[in-house]
């Protein structure tokens, strides 16, 4: 065997997930570069892809139809083409948190706002209490809010994005959480889609400090801050979720098998599974299935679905 261009089947353990942005407005999805970037480090992918941890069940399903291109008499295959082309992933999650839950809702992922005293009560969370708008030096990770920091609790999620103000078209900064088809009246429904949340990991001189940055990174003047108890997603509601993805299976040897999803929407409602788990309990473990959509490769201009790498150094 010719070591420099042949290995032993890769020999793998899981299977891990990354997810990034898509600019639904151009359609313009993350791409990642395996010749650039296949060896990165695990727990620290680069910007701005998002470690979504290990998944199991990942599987992968080519709906590319090839038909023969026939001539003569009797009719003789000449040549092939391919007259249909599809491809869709599942996978489950490990862990639960505010992106696994969006992937896995395929709609609209809502953040619970903490509503005002006495709101009258609503499926996704009634009347808010007033967002707390952000003072200059905000970073990514610094959230600076003076005496209002006193509101919050270290512990405690936030979510930072704009008032709505009659945006029509997709809203929520960093990735769209939604698609406003009329004009709403509900000045805190970008805060109540947005991704743009961050569990608070100290609080001191006014300033929150965030244990990692937000996915829109620094924040605008614009933007304000309002607490969250949980998150809902609704079965029904119309907006498709959609994201860049990238699974990676290492290899004992070093190696790796990436699969790049340029642009994987959602085509499940939520679901969960329940799984043995220790002491008599049972794990919970969302799933979740996506569609491949096309991009074209700047090398040549071709449609491609997934770009499949083997990398080895």
């Amino acid at each position: 065997m010719n070591s420099t261009t042949e290995t032993m089947p890769p020999a793998v353990r899981r299977v891990r997930a990354y997810f990034a942005p898509v600019n639904r407005a151009a359609k313009q999805p993350t791409i990642f570069d395996p010749a650039q970037q296949g060896m990165f480090a695990l727990e620290a992918p680069p910007s701005p892809w998002i470690d979504l941890g290990w998944i199991s069940g990942f599987t992968r399903k080519s709906g590319t139809k090839i038909e023969p291109v026939r001539a003569g008499a009797p009719a003789t295959p000449q040549m092939q083409s391919r007259s249909a082309i599809d491809a869709t992933v599942a996978l489950q999650f490990a862990s639960w948190g505010k992106l696994q839950m969006a992937l896995a809702a395929g709609t609209q992922q809502m953040n619970l706002l903490k509503t005002q005293s006495g709101a009258v009560s609503a499926g996704s969370g009634g009347a808010a209490v007033p967002a707390v708008a952000l003072q200059s030096g905000s970073t990514a990770s610094v959230l600076q809010l003076g005496a209002a920091a006193t509101n919050f609790a270290v512990g405690e999620t936030v979510v930072v994005d704009v008032d709505y103000t009659g945006q029509l078209g997709f809203v929520g900064s960093g990735v769209s959480g939604a698609y406003v088809k009329s004009a709403l009246t509900d000045v805190d429904y970008v805060r109540r889609v947005s991704m743009n949340v961050g569990r608070i990991a100290a609080i001191s001189n006014g300033a929150i400090t965030l244990e990692q940055p937000l996915l829109a990174g620094i924040p605008t003047s614009l933007m304000k801050v309002s607490g969250v108890a949980g998150f809902c997603d609704r079965e029904g509601s119309t907006f498709f979720q959609e994201w860049s993805a990238l699974f990676v299976a290492e290899g004992q040897q070093g190696e790796r098998v990436l699969w790049h999803y340029p642009r994987l929407q959602a085509m499940a409602s939520a679901t969960e599974s329940s799984a043995a788990g220790g002491g008599g309990l049972e794990m919970v473990r969302q799933s979740a299935e996506f569609r491949a959509l096309p991009v074209a490769d700047a090398v040549d201009g071709e449609n491609v679905v997934c770009f499949r790498s083997f990398v080895v150094c």
